[in-house]
């Protein structure tokens, strides 16, 4: 697993804060004779702290893991539950052929560790979110990986909570300086309606491309990993495609936004055949992020994506729910 760029690399010898504890309940994770040769903090999240751990094997063989950490108060508040249940997804997905990080360890309630802490494998591949002529075919690739998530049997012993919504039509953020007020008002009284009846399926519940990793460009392009499971849900279908098609819109415009379902439907997914109810998704989605996505956009910044100014994105935005209503409405 690699969310992207990279800070400078710590010696083995060097702590940075709130990583002594942690470090040595990984240090007895590992085989006799291992030992962490590297520290390397990654970028590209906001949710958690993530490290690399180059490990030296005892027979000469380098491997690294990858160490989620919980330290913003929200996410410790809620780390039992959210790294457990991603511990609980890692184990039921390795038996799938789905490409996620084999897990490791865990200690949700910071029993041992600094913070609540999730250890894991590194996977090949890079967090792409260039603006560049692989946009279409990495779209395709999104969207016949989450049909091969949705397509997963589950047991009902082994099925995730049911979905949470993350706004609410009295919860919605409008932009403040925004020149089409009744289109923001129409988008938010589509939620405003209770949810339409779906056909439930396995969630990822938070799949965008900034939790995809890739490897190769044009035909060489392939996905080599998935990762973030840790608001994995049962839910519709709509709902997945509708996250991941915010955040194409919000990276790369609403061209792209709008492609994703249709990808998704080419690859042999089913979608809501109600316009209206695949609308109400789509909105749900969108709206959690109004008035402007600066939430997501520190990070994807961070990755070398300036150009997304709060302005930029506020407008993107906008032009996506037009899109949506125009289509869909």
């Amino acid at each position: 697993m690699d969310t992207g760029e990279r800070a400078d690399v710590m010696g083995a010898g060097v702590d940075d804060q709130g990583w002594s504890n942690t470090r040595a309940w990984v240090e007895k994770t590992l085989s006799e004779g291992d030992r962490i040769r590297a520290v390397v903090p990654l970028r590209g999240g906001w949710t958690s702290q993530m490290r690399r751990l180059d490990i030296e094997g005892s027979n000469g063989e380098p491997r690294s893991l990858v160490l989620r950490s919980f330290v913003k108060p929200f996410f410790v508040k809620h780390a039992q539950g959210l790294l457990t249940r991603e511990a609980d997804m890692l184990r039921f997905l390795a038996e799938t052929h789905v490409p996620v990080a084999d897990f490791h360890g865990v200690d949700a309630l910071a029993e041992h560790c600094d913070h609540p802490s999730l250890l894991m494998s590194w996977l090949p591949g890079r967090i792409r979110l260039d603006d560049d002529e692989d946009v279409p075919r990495r779209t395709g690739l999104l969207a016949r990986q989450l049909l091969d998530i949705h397509g997963l049997f589950v047991p009902t012993e082994a099925r995730p909570r049911t979905y949470e919504a993350w706004t609410a039509a009295d919860r919605v953020r409008l932009p403040e300086d925004t020149r089409r007020p009744e289109l923001w008002r129409r988008a938010v009284d589509v939620i405003r309606r209770p949810p339409p009846p779906y056909r439930p399926c396995f969630l990822h519940r938070d799949f965008h491309p900034g939790n995809v990793l890739f490897t190769g460009h044009g035909a060489d392009l392939a996905v080599t990993g998935v990762v973030d499971w840790v608001e994995t849900s049962w839910g519709p279908a709509d709902l997945d495609v509708a996250h991941c098609s915010t955040t194409l819109a919000l990276l790369h415009g609403v061209d792209a936004g709008m492609r994703l379902a249709d990808d998704y439907l080419a690859a042999g997914g089913v979608l809501d055949g109600d316009p209206g109810a695949h609308l109400y998704w789509r909105l749900l989605d969108a709206l959690a992020f109004a008035p402007d996505a600066e939430k997501v956009a520190g990070p994807w910044r961070e990755l070398g994506r300036h150009d997304l100014t709060p302005m930029t994105l506020t407008q993107r935005l906008e032009d996506y729910v037009q899109a949506l209503i125009s289509r869909y409405g």
